[in-house]
Order: C-alpha cells, then structure tokens, then sequence
C-alpha cells in the first residue's frame, strides 16, 4: 500500500517540529553553561559599524557609537 501524500506531509511535519525542538534544547542548556560575557563594544565592532554606515551613507562620518540597552 502506497501512502498518501497527506500522511508524509504530516510525518515530515511534526520530523521537523520535534528536530526543532530538541534543538531548541539543546541551545538552552549551552548557554545555561556558557553565559555570554557582557562586555562593552571591542574595537572590531566599532569598525564594522564604521563599515557598515560608509557603505550605506557614503561622505558620512561615525563620530560615537553607543551600545543601547
């Protein structure tokens, strides 16, 4: 017997739902073990904002940049 097309759809559907959220698990628990630092802005961040802004405002100059919270 041949299955229907609904039935692989709903099987590839909840396959993905439950990957996902083992996944989504997973991710929880490392940063529950690995916090992120919270330190201020590095200088690499500093020039890719630059960067950023050049490429998108060409003539323009970043003059402060502030980390909002």
């Amino acid at each position: 017997m041949v299955p229907d097309l609904l039935v692989i759809c709903v099987s590839a559907f909840v396959a993905v739902f439950v990957l996902l959220s083992f996944l989504a698990v997973v991710m929880r628990v490392l940063i529950g073990v690995f916090p992120q630092d919270a330190g201020g802005i590095d200088a690499a961040t500093v020039a890719a904002v630059t960067a950023a802004a050049a490429h998108a405002y060409p003539g323009m100059n970043v003059t402060k940049v502030e980390e909002i919270r």
